[in-house]
Order: structure tokens, then C-alpha cells, then sequence
């Protein structure tokens, strides 16, 4: 919850109106998540944030990341994370492993790729929702993956 109010006080320094939601409904530095609530939010041109999770064990944040996604109609999910794409190998542990440009979302199943766990991942496809993985620590990945350029792997 705290990189979300954190994420949210750049983003207003910067002019950016934003909201911040929660499954959790204890959270007092956020709002209580609402589907009307955030679709109101993003028509005014709010960037909405979501954080906390779904609220319920068993599932992980890219669950909730992916259900929020297909909740509002998003166009795209965006996976930061510590590497710059979907390897053919852990990019860590095997220094031949290559990076996909591209991929389709039956390829990931077929070669067993690492992208997130299956139950976020499977929400994506069954609804078509693409997914880019970037890397998220190199300084001005989120600003250009939001601004639509290439970067990292596009899962369709």
C-alpha cells in the first residue's frame, strides 16, 4: 500500500491526478476499491492505482493486477519487474538465455515460460488482455512503456 500512496505523491508532484484504492478496507491512506468508483476516476482523467491486492488469500498481486485490468477494460497490462522482458531461460542463472520482442500467449504455455503465476496469466488470455514485462528499476521504463514505445516483451 505505501508504494502506491508513494507512487501517488510523484505523480501529483508532478501534476498528475491520481487515486488510490484498496481491496483492504482499513487502509486510511487510500479508498476502499470500487469498480464505479475507479471507472469514474479514469473518465475524469484520474490515473487510478490499485494496491492491497485482492483482499482474499490465495491469490498474488498479478492476480489482482490482471483481474483489476479485465474490471475496468484496460487495454493493456503492464508487469514491471527486475528483468527487461519474457526469456526463452532465467536471463540470471543462463547467460544464453533471449529475450522475446513478441510472444503469443499460447508460445508461453507451449515453452512453459516464466511470466507470472497461472492464475493471472490465464485470466489474460482467456480474455485477450496483452501484457507487456519490462523492467521497472531502469529510470524511465514506466514513462515510456505508458507513452506506448517498445520496450520489453509484448505477450498477445
Amino acid at each position: 500500500i505505501m508504494n502506491g500512496v508513494a507512487l501517488q505523491g510523484a505523480l501529483e508532484s508532478k501534476g498528475v491526478a491520481s487515486t488510490v484504492m484498496s481491496a483492504l478496507v482499513d487502509a486510511p491512506l487510500c479508498e476502499p476499491y470500487s469498480q464505479r468508483r475507479a471507472l469514474q476516476c479514469l473518465a475524469q482523467g484520474e490515473l487510478v492505482i490499485f494496491v492491497g491486492g485482492l483482499g482474499t488469500p490465495y491469490f498474488t498481486t498479478d492476480s489482482a493486477a490482471s483481474s483489476r485490468a479485465l474490471e475496468i477494460g484496460a487495454d493493456v497490462l503492464l508487469k514491471g519487474t527486475s528483468v527487461d522482458g519474457v526469456y526463452t531461460a532465467d536471463p540470471k542463472q543462463d547467460a544464453m538465455a533471449q529475450r522475446y520482442d513478441r510472444v503469443s500467449f499460447q508460445e508461453v504455455q507451449d515453452k512453459q515460460l516464466r511470466v507470472m503465476d497461472a492464475t493471472a496469466f490465464t485470466l489474460c488470455a482467456e480474455n485477450g488482455m496483452p501484457i507487456v514485462v519490462f523492467d521497472v528499476n531502469r529510470p524511465g521504463n514506466l514513462c515510456h512503456v505508458i507513452q506506448g514505445k517498445a520496450l520489453g516483451t509484448l505477450i498477445h
